[in-house]
């Protein structure tokens, strides 16, 4: 029964060494420094020459070492008695000089040329009469300094490899140290006691006693005085080196090692107890105890490896061909309802399997609406890509030919609707954002039975990308149509919109930046008259008449929305004012009033109030006087200043100031304008029409001031247009791509792909998951034959 026992658990061993199982079976593992004597200590136990031998790191590779009892039948004897034979090979060896040749081919297969070293073990059965049944591992010797080509950190791998199977609880450590060391320096007991403080699974083994010095034993040790271990030390004599190159047989190497021990003086009492004979039956004895002791342990492992076994069979599904039309399409069905389940789930985030770790399905749409689309949005400047020479000529070609009295509606529209356009490249980038993001989702959402069937689920993935290109065509039309909706109207009655006449008002009630320089007071009046206090009086009153006088309101109660599209307001009201002041005037000159001395530009006549913040403003609006009549030529004989007025006639809305100074002298230098002129000149006129100001030339303070309450208007419509852009596009993408394709994805699936005639196609099996499911269906009968055996021997032992 310990025979069998052991070889059950060989057995085993090598079953989930092919199957890839998990259970750790009992076994002896080999520990020691490189020249410790491990190789000639388990060449001993075997009874053959069969390891590689030679400088620096031999053994690169775990050598599993199975010996199994064979005894050679009386009746009739097999020509060879002993012979070994390898997992990773169908060969018998029985010259065990191929053998060493294989372990090292082998080794530089898996571990190359070089001095590395790997984790994969390698297999070898001995079977031979001459042995116990014990399973060993031999692992690379322990090593402190890289010799040679090897690595670096080869103490590192040496020490992770040796620490992996030695962790193992199941595992009995053999600790080889050599006697003729001092045991403090031993790395292989230092290694053992970091997993096994208390020494119950570890046996010391003493190489090299008969290489101590004169006069010194290891005696304490193997008594136990020094080192105390549960398991005890063994004593060994290995062949020398010089016997290994004499060829020293093992019979004759036994038979020293047997005398060493009975004729030392030292260790003649516990000869018995020491000799690689008895180390041999030791291990034996102690690896069935230890398989025995791990029964109880061993069977509830494989209880759990056999659960975790069936359930991974069950999710690859059954493996019975489904002849019947019914089941196919019932299972295709389910697996379609799943899908569609699966994708809905995750833009609601309603899965089970959602991710801490990084966005995904329904939070990724919402951060391309709030972070990506948002920020896009908000960084946009209304006028950045507007200078004011643009915005100056878009006012002047809106005018035409006559001068403008306001800033021009024309204006507004045409420069406010290009910027609006500014919000479209954004929108229809968030629209394909979330399209792609929905292919993600639909890509994600795959089960492993569904990855049973590669083309079902292919055709699945393609069905509902083709309804997500469907859908990504309507939903960027109408994204665009939002923008060119809110480019076709201008809605300056906008309750959000700042009015024009509210900018003005602001504007007027701050400093103007720059004044012209004040003119002297024996200066000619600007406009062919001077101010006088009727003058102002007439102002005021005009004004206040004005106010009641003007043209009626509207009736749609309309807000004001600018200068330019309500012309009831006060710039209306300024240049009724404006008119009735230049009657008034025009009828005092006419009756010849003397003329008072007048102040500076900008500045009130003596003995006249204060200028009101109304009337500054309509200063830097419209001149210093309000509007300059157009004066003609009957007045040339009123008064001493007839031809000053004619020489200082200045255009309402007009300066004069940044023309050609050869044109303006053309024009102006006589009192007519006629061919008898000698100063007209219509060549010379012809000539400067090219020098038409436009490009570059400094803006006057009036075109400054209508340059930026365009831009201001701008900015208000603009922060309007985007807000709403930025409510409506998240809207449009939810109703036209993402809730539509979440209603319609079952349907499509069911009307595009629930066809008797595909089923049979659609449910071809993957070749890979197919042979992973006959693996673990090996591997999950193995465990339950493990289990059943170990079971019987667990009766039987009790």
């Amino acid at each position: 029964m310990d025979s069998d026992l052991i070889n059950l658990v060989n057995k085993l061993q090598d079953t989930f060494h092919n199957l890839g199982g998990e259970l750790d079976m009992p076994q002896l593992v080999v520990v020691g420094s490189q020249s410790a004597g491990k190789s000639s200590v388990l060449e001993t136990i075997v009874g053959r020459d069969f390891l590689p031998r030679g400088s620096g790191i031999v053994t690169r590779r775990p050598l599993v070492l199975q010996l199994i009892h064979s005894p050679v039948p009386e009746d009739n004897p097999p020509p060879y008695t002993e012979w070994g034979q390898f997992l990773h090979m169908d060969k018998r060896f029985t010259d065990f000089d191929e053998i060493r040749k294989e372990i090292e081919q082998e080794t530089f297969r898996v571990a190359g040329q070089n001095k590395g070293i790997s984790k994969l073990p390698i297999s070898l059965r001995i079977y031979s009469p001459n042995v116990l049944d014990l399973t060993l591992v031999d692992l690379p010797g322990l090593t402190k300094i890289p010799v040679g080509d090897q690595p670096s950190d080869i103490e590192r791998q040496i020490r992770n490899l040796v620490s992996d199977y030695i962790s193992n609880p199941n595992s009995v450590v053999l600790a080889v140290s050599p006697a003729n060391v001092d045991l403090a320096n031993s790395e292989s007991l230092k290694l053992a006691r970091s997993v096994d403080p208390q020494g119950r699974r570890t046996i010391g083994v003493l190489t090299k006693l008969d290489l101590m010095d004169a006069g010194t034993n290891a005696l304490d040790i193997l008594t136990g005085r020094v080192y105390p271990l549960k398991l005890g030390f063994i004593g060994v004599v290995n062949r020398s080196q010089h016997d290994i190159n004499s060829n020293k047989s093992m019979p004759d190497a036994l038979d020293s090692e047997t005398e060493f021990f009975k004729n030392h003086p030292a260790y003649r009492n516990i000869a018995h107890k020491n000799g690689t004979k008895y180390l041999a039956q030791t291990l034996n004895k102690v690896l069935l105890n230890h398989i025995r002791d791990k029964l109880p342990d061993m069977k509830a492992r494989l209880n759990t490896l056999m659960g975790q076994a069936q359930q991974e069979l069950n999710s690859f599904g059954d493996a019975a061909v489904f002849g019947d039309k019914n089941q196919q399409g019932a299972l295709i069905l389910r697996l379609m309802t799943q899908f569609a389940r699966d994708f809905v789930s995750s833009i609601e985030g309603t899965n089970v399997e959602i991710s801490t770790k990084e966005l995904s399905g329904g939070a990724r749409i919402y951060y391309i609406f709030n972070d990506v689309f948002g920020n896009a949005l908000l960084t946009l400047n209304a006028t950045q890509n507007l200078d004011n020479q643009d915005i100056r000529t878009a006012i002047r070609n809106s005018t035409g030919p006559r001068p403008s009295l306001f800033v021009p509606e024309v204006a507004f529209d045409l420069l406010v609707k290009p910027q609006i356009k500014l919000l479209q490249a954004p929108s229809l980038r968030c629209v394909e954002l979330v399209y792609e993001e929905l292919v993600k989702i639909c890509h994600n959402c795959t089960s492993i039975e569904l990855q049973r069937f590669p083309r079902l689920h292919a055709q699945i993935i393609e069905v509902v990308s083709d309804l997500l290109r469907e859908r990504l065509g309507p939903t960027s039309d109408y994204t665009q149509s939002l923008i060119e909706i809110q480019a076709a109207y201008i809605n300056t009655n906008h309750p959000s919109f700042i009015s024009g006449s509210a900018l003005a008002a602001a504007q007027a009630n701050s400093p103007p930046k720059s004044l012209p320089p004040p003119r002297p007071a024996s200066a000619e009046p600007m406009n062919g008259y001077a101010n006088n206090p009727e003058d102002d009086e007439d102002d005021v009153s005009d004004d206040n008449a004005s106010s009641t006088s003007a043209i009626p309101a509207r009736s749609d109660n309309r807000s004001v929305s600018s200068t330019v599209h309500d012309r009831s307001r006060a710039p209306s009201t300024t240049t009724t004012a404006a008119a009735i002041k230049y009657s008034k005037r025009s009828s005092s000159q006419h009756h010849s009033q003397p003329q008072r001395p007048h102040s500076s530009i900008g500045a009130p006549a003596s003995g006249s109030s204060p200028p009101t913040a109304r009337e500054t403003f309509l200063n830097l609006f419209f001149g210093q006087n309000g509007t300059a009549p157009v004066s003609n030529s009957t007045h040339a004989d009123r008064g001493h200043h007839s031809s000053t007025a004619h020489a200082g006639i200045v255009p309402i809305g007009k300066d004069v100031s940044g023309a050609d100074p050869a044109l303006t002298s053309g024009i102006m230098s006589g009192s007519r304008m006629d061919g008898n002129s000698a100063a007209y000149d219509m060549k010379s006129l012809g000539r400067h029409i090219e020098a038409i100001p436009g490009d570059g030339s400094r803006l006057t303070m009036r075109e400054e001031m209508e340059v930026n309450l365009i831009r201001s208007l701008i900015t208000s419509y603009f922060g309007i247009v985007r807000q709403t852009i930025l409510d409506l596009v998240p809207k449009a993408i939810m109703h036209f791509l993402v809730n539509f394709t979440s209603q319609q994805v079952q349907n499509r699936l069911v009307s595009s792909l629930y066809k008797p005639e595909l089923f049979a196609e659609m449910l071809n099996e993957d070749e890979t998951l197919v042979a992973e499911r006959t693996r673990v269906k090996a591997l999950l009968d193995a465990y339950k034959d493990a289990f059943k055996i170990l079971s019987d021997v667990n009766v039987k032992s009790t």
